[in-house]
């Protein structure tokens, strides 16, 4: 059982062209404010992130912004949160993040939202942290993903376990129960020797 107290959300930075998105990350900043645990996003005011954030602090969540400086402006940063911190670079920002958190997950989002999930996704495989990470699937946003992920595996890229660290439900209440009971399954193989 993982204990959580801090859940970092990578979201985007546009609400996208479906209104479940949105419906989604306000279900989801309200459960994580509910069960007394903080919200820590990329810090801005806009899109996925605005939404999911405000929804966190009217349920009287704590929620942590982290920034880079280049972005400030243009991700117009959140001047209401709990803490916003201001970084210098991305990988800063995803570093203190992680560092803040005990589970990672994903709303829909573009190509920002996905590089962080990988990367952290990646440090996971390696084993460099053991936290849950997973995606809010709204509206089956993330289904073409998941199938991806599972030809990952059946040509031979990614390993079964690695596949199972995503976990994926279409509910914010489900995802975060998941969470709670996510058990790592980290091996230290995770590339063949007779492949290099």
């Amino acid at each position: 059982m993982a204990r959580m107290e801090s859940i970092c959300v990578f979201a985007g930075s546009s609400s996208g062209v479906r209104p479940a998105y949105a419906r989604a990350a306000e279900e989801l900043g309200t459960a994580i404010a509910e069960r007394g645990w903080r919200v820590v996003y990329g810090g801005g005011r806009v899109g996925l992130m605005g939404v999911l954030a405000d929804a966190a602090l009217a349920a009287g969540g704590e929620v942590i912004g982290v920034i880079p400086e280049a972005l400030l402006r243009k991700e117009v940063g959140h001047q209401g949160l709990t803490d916003l911190r201001v970084v210098q670079t991305m990988h800063q920002r995803k570093a203190l993040m992680s560092e803040l958190s005990d589970g990672v997950l994903a709303l829909p989002g573009g190509l920002g939202t996905l590089e962080e999930l990988f990367e952290i996704l990646t440090w996971a495989q390696l084993g460099i942290h053991a936290r849950p990470c997973g995606v809010l699937n709204a509206g089956g946003y993330y289904d073409d993903l998941l199938r991806f992920l599972d030809q990952t595996v059946s040509e031979g890229f990614v390993r079964g376990e690695h596949r199972d660290m995503i976990l994926a439900a279409g509910d914010a209440a489900a995802l975060l129960d998941l969470m709670v009971g996510y058990t790592p399954r980290y091996t230290a193989k995770w590339m063949d020797r007779d492949e290099t």
